[in-house]
């Protein structure tokens, strides 16, 4: 894991707010830390991003992506599509990248489950108890109303 630190001034033209952006895009992100700080120099925001280097990126040349719908079967691949429809909701409400919430090859072997709990997240590569402890619960309540077949209560 590293640490890489962004200073922005709240008046920044947004050069470097790109120049973030980027790099977000570029590293596996773990954990954003934001703060306002305001002095007798002016105000900036300061971004603390711990991270993996360089193990994702939407911009990399060349790089195979797997199509899920061709290696998973059809039942699987649905449960894998309303997975990916939840991280795309935790994400927007979070704030982060889809793929710093679960990437699409923790979403497609949480799909092959049985039953998705905290105890069989943990059973999966690249999903750690901090994973777990942040995101579970969004998966849960709804992968198993949907599993009901959305009925209500």
């Amino acid at each position: 894991m590293q640490i890489k630190l962004f200073t922005i001034p709240v008046s920044d033209s947004g050069k470097t707010l790109e120049e973030m952006n980027r790099f977000l895009r570029g590293n596996k992100i773990l954990e954003v830390q934001s703060e306002l700080v305001s002095n007798k120099n002016g105000a900036f925001w300061c971004f603390c991003i711990r991270y993996i280097e360089n193990t994702y990126s939407d911009s990399t040349p060349g790089k195979t992506k797997i199509d899920y719908k061709n290696t998973l079967d059809e039942t699987t691949f649905k449960k894998f599509s309303t997975l990916r429809e939840i991280r795309k909701t935790v994400a927007t409400e979070q704030g982060v990248p889809a793929y710093a919430v679960f990437t699409d090859e923790e979403l497609s072997e949480l799909a092959k489950l049985d039953s998705i709990s905290p105890q069989t997240m943990l059973s999966i590569k690249g999903i750690g108890e901090k994973k777990t402890e942040k995101y579970a619960k969004y998966f849960l309540t709804d992968t198993n109303e949907n599993e009901k077949g959305g009925q209500s209560h």
